[in-house]
């Protein structure tokens, strides 16, 4: 568990609802991309996750959680969504949006709750990593704690 003061607003959500995690930092390490978080992690890249914020045709916004060495196929994520057509947001768009910043954008705890859905090869795996809303930091938690905390639909949404 990370000291008191490492304790990140998704942490402190997932406690609230008393889901399961464990807490990881790379904070300390020259990580950067998702694929080098889950190296200096000793992750499988499969396992790690990254949050994409996009709209819809519709104007809605929609999240979606990939593996990081993974794309979100945009035709598949408008599919998934029941959408027309979707597009990433723009990063100066993300933080006044969801309250996180580039790189440290979580499913949990954002501003508003968005649809969001996680690529179906999370079930293949009795744990998922995420941001944990911190560049540095990441928690590790199961589908089923995570449902506790927010609402989300799987489909098979990468390239």
């Amino acid at each position: 568990m990370a000291k008191h003061n490492d304790k990140t607003n998704v942490m402190r959500i997932l406690e609230q609802k008393k889901a399961i995690y464990t807490s990881h930092c790379y904070a300390d390490t020259d990580a950067i991309s998702g694929v080098e978080v889950a190296e200096v992690l000793g992750e499988d890249p499969n396992q790690v996750f990254k949050t994409l914020v996009t709209q819809g045709a519709s104007k809605n916004y929609f999240v979606f959680l990939v593996p990081v060495h993974r794309e979100l196929d945009l035709k598949k994520a408008a599919k998934a969504v029941g959408e027309k057509s979707i597009a990433m947001i723009k990063a100066k768009e993300l933080l006044p949006l969801t309250g996180y910043i580039h790189g440290g954008c979580s499913p949990v705890g954002m501003k508003k709750q968005f649809r969001t859905t996680i690529d179906i090869s999370a079930e293949n795996f009795d744990t998922i990593l995420f941001s944990a809303g911190k560049i540095g930091y990441q928690v590790e938690t199961t589908l089923t704690e995570l449902k506790k905390v927010i609402p989300f639909d799987l489909a098979d949404i990468v390239c």
